[in-house]
């Protein structure tokens, strides 16, 4: 049985894309900028990846933003 993604990984992969986009950078160029291979990047942008601390810190160091901004996004929590 297929589990079904994570709303928030999917969310926060867009909000990354997003970032990424809006800085006009390739995922290769983020990808090169970090410890990240481009696969490990285009997989947390399409949410099927979950993350570690450090992991962040790398995407943010590759998008040259605070990694504040990773995480400044509307995020659905669940708590409804």
């Amino acid at each position: 049985m297929v589990k079904p993604k994570d709303i928030r990984l999917i969310q926060f992969g867009a909000h990354v894309r997003s970032i990424r986009k809006g800085l006009n950078l390739s995922q290769d160029e983020v990808a090169a900028r970090t410890n990240l291979t481009k696969s490990n990047l285009s997989e947390i942008e399409r949410g099927n990846r979950n993350l570690a601390f450090t992991t962040l810190l790398e995407i943010a160091k590759g998008l040259d933003v605070e990694p504040k901004k990773l995480l400044d996004f509307k995020i659905d929590l669940g708590m409804d």
